[in-house]
C-alpha cells in the first residue's frame, strides 16, 4: 500500500531556515532530564540567546530546544511561532513583498 506524504508547513520550513543560523550547542543529558540538562548547561556555560540547543538523550533520541530571552522553548514550537520572538526577527529572509514596498516608498 502506497504511503502518503506528509504535507510541509511553509510557515515551519521557513522557521527551520531562520533557526539553521542560529548557533548551535550538542550536549548530554547524563542522569539529568533533557530540559534539566540543557538549563544547567546554559547557566555553567553563560551561553546568551538566542541559541539551539541539541541534547542527546540516547543512542536513539536527541531533544531540540531553543534559548530565548523569554526562556527555554521546544525547537518545533519555535519553528511553528518564530515571528513571535524578537531575536529571530532580524534573521527573517525579506520578502519580495517587502522589498516592493520598500522600493517603491524611496520615490
Amino acid at each position: 500500500m502506497a504511503r502518503r506524504r506528509k504535507r510541509k508547513s511553509r510557515r515551519r520550513q521557513e522557521g527551520r531556515r531562520i533557526l539553521e543560523q542560529v548557533p548551535q550547542f550538542s550536549i548530554e543529558s547524563g542522569e539529568d532530564k533533557p530540559v534539566t540538562a540543557a538549563r544547567n548547561y546554559i547557566k555553567a556555560e553563560g551561553i546568551t540567546p538566542p541559541a539551539l540547543l541539541l541534547v542527546k538523550r540516547n543512542e536513539h533520541t536527541t531533544d531540540r530546544y531553543f534559548w530565548a530571552e523569554k526562556g527555554l522553548f521546544g525547537a518545533q514550537y519555535v519553528e511553528e511561532n518564530h515571528f513571535l520572538f524578537p531575536s529571530l526577527r532580524s534573521l527573517e529572509p525579506e520578502t519580495e513583498s517587502q522589498l516592493a514596498t520598500v522600493g517603491s516608498s524611496t520615490y
